[in-house]
């Protein structure tokens, strides 16, 4: 009997792994803008987050979810680039979502207090998926989040329309930050 117990005592001390965490953010507290420089002057605009949920593994890395923004929802206060921005180049109408769906978390992320972390991921924008690493400020208390990303996006390498015209030249890459927040919880 003895002799069992101690065959057991190896199991008993491997760590059980963590439960996984669950992120839904929450769009009324969300804010996403992105700026496009330009010869004359640099451009910036919003857009919306329609939803957004992450289900992270803190053992593995392991996430999964998606985070979801209206394109039709872009502005940049200018009603004529607006048009021309959501007819020729987002192609709103015909690509209303663009979508990153997360696959790993790089870094340690603390649970209780500030971490510095890479969110890689898929992002679908018209119609095609691209891989992309999003830098990840965050701050966690109280079973709340918010967290600052940023990231580029390559759009006129992705296959948009490149705005540019004989006189206005634009960056062929669009910079995006976002201020997140919403609950995280264990699964």
């Amino acid at each position: 009997m003895k002799r069992c117990g101690l065959m057991l005592l190896p199991a008993l001390c491997i760590p059980l792994s963590a439960a996984p965490y669950a992120v839904d953010l929450k769009p009324a507290s969300t804010t996403i803008d992105w700026t496009l420089d330009s010869v004359l002057h640099t451009v910036h605009g919003t857009f919306q987050l329609k939803r957004g949920s992450i289900v992270f593994d803190p053992d593995t890395g392991a996430a999964s979810g998606e985070i979801v923004v209206d394109t039709a929802s872009a502005e940049s206060g200018n009603g004529a680039r607006d048009r021309k921005m959501h007819d020729s180049v987002l192609e709103s109408v015909k690509y209303p979502e663009a979508v990153f769906t997360p696959s790993r978390i790089e870094g340690k992320l603390n649970l209780n207090g500030s971490s510095d972390i890479k969110l890689q991921g898929t992002f679908r924008i018209h119609g095609a998926a691209h891989e992309l690493t999003l830098d990840v400020k965050s701050q966690i208390a109280g079973g709340q989040i918010n967290a600052d990303l940023t990231f580029g996006i390559p759009y006129v390498a992705w296959g948009m329309k490149d705005p540019s015209t004989f006189v206005l030249r634009v960056s062929k890459t669009v910079q995006l930050t976002a201020h997140v927040a919403g609950a995280i919880t264990r699964r």
